[in-house]
């Protein structure tokens, strides 16, 4: 007993004397500074002219909009996407900034309330007030993930992505030539048990509201089936599914949608951070998927911006992304070849949305 006694008394007086060795932390706390030595090409700004496809104002009606173009000139943004343009008079106030000031730096998607669901004919009054936002100058309409999780009708059901009396919206999305940029569920982690294998585990944990069980409100796989039969239906309409519609992951998969579903694009929003981690394969799919990919950001956060150049353009290895929750491993660059990069960042934009001032883009 005496031996093992000062053999603690030892031990203990050891590390509190060398702190740093017996310093305990958290994964979360943990982010060594890397001692590679590799080399380092930060781009701040986009080889060409780009267009975000993907991205969120929603005070675009009164805010100052040199702003905006102050910081999209920096990072050499052509044109924003703004997908929360609302419908009625809150569409014609954003639109009237715009058109007011910048006319063609910004384009403004329309939204469809989907209350009245169940109401009697719904549909074909949504699809009319689509139509007349458009003639007021929106160039697409933008579908939220609370399509199939969220929204329910009249009698309190959940609305699922494919229920027949939403067709005449994407029906009529087909007639004006319109895109439909539609979010459809969440990263499939999220409803996969929260867990020492689930790779989102920090995300779930400092955001815990974002957990699902297995079928609050469904099964993950029967709302990304519900989104992949609508886009069937509906093959004369265009659709750009969000965040590689959360197949980012499964890039196989990915490619066997695309040859499914050629109405399909697909925006990279989101999940840079997924393509950073599998340099050799993504680049093989950007180049075999080049006319579908569209370059989007999501979240106005122009400091974010150049992981996303970095990734797509260098060759650059094991550099940090910016949200340890999304992504604890480092990126990866693919190294695209310029006309690979032109249709991600522009031209595949400019034939999907109607009406963009093409002179902006000279490549």
């Amino acid at each position: 007993m005496m031996k093992s006694y000062i053999f603690t008394f030892t031990l203990a007086f050891f590390f509190s004397n060398f702190s740093g060795i017996s310093q305990e932390m958290g994964f979360e706390e943990y982010n060594p500074t890397s001692t590679l030595k590799v080399s380092e090409n930060p781009v701040e700004r986009a080889k060409f002219t780009f267009i975000d496809v993907h991205s969120h104002q929603f005070r675009m009606a009164t805010q100052d909009l040199s702003t905006l173009i102050r910081d999209m000139d920096q990072l050499n943004m052509g044109i924003m996407v703004n997908l929360s343009g609302g419908s009625g008079k809150e569409l014609r106030d954003k639109l009237k900034n715009v058109n007011t000031h910048y006319p063609n730096r910004f384009v403004v998607f329309a939204n469809v309330d989907f209350s009245g669901v169940g109401n009697s004919n719904w549909g074909e009054q949504a699809a009319a007030q689509l139509e007349l936002d458009v003639k007021s100058g929106a160039k697409g309409l933008k579908i939220y993930k609370s399509l199939g999780l969220r929204n329910n009708d009249v009698n309190g059901n959940r609305i699922a992505i494919d229920d027949p009396r939403l067709d005449p919206v994407w029906a009529k999305c087909g007639e004006l030539g319109i895109p439909v940029l539609i979010h459809a569920a969440d990263p499939k982690s999220f409803w996969d048990p929260m867990d020492s294998k689930n790779e989102r585990w920090l995300e779930l944990k400092t955001r815990p509201r974002r957990k699902r069980s297995d079928d609050n409100p469904a099964p993950w796989q029967q709302i990304i089936d519900e989104q992949h039969r609508m886009f069937k239906k509906h093959p004369k309409t265009k659709f750009i599914n969000a965040h590689m519609g959360w197949y980012a992951n499964d890039l196989d998969r990915l490619g066997e949608l695309l040859d499914e579903m050629p109405n399909m694009s697909v925006g990279i929003g989101a999940i840079i951070a997924e393509l950073g981690r599998q340099p050799r394969r993504a680049k093989e799919f950007f180049i075999k998927y080049q006319d579908r990919i569209l370059f989007g950001k999501d979240s106005w956060k122009p400091e974010e911006f150049p992981t996303y150049f970095r990734v797509l353009e260098t060759a650059d290895e094991y550099f940090p992304y910016y949200k340890k929750y999304h992504a604890f491993w480092a990126m990866y660059g693919l190294d695209l070849p310029d006309e690979v990069l032109r249709k991600v960042y522009f031209e595949n934009a400019l034939n999907l949305i109607p009406g963009l001032d093409r002179s902006l883009f000279k490549g």
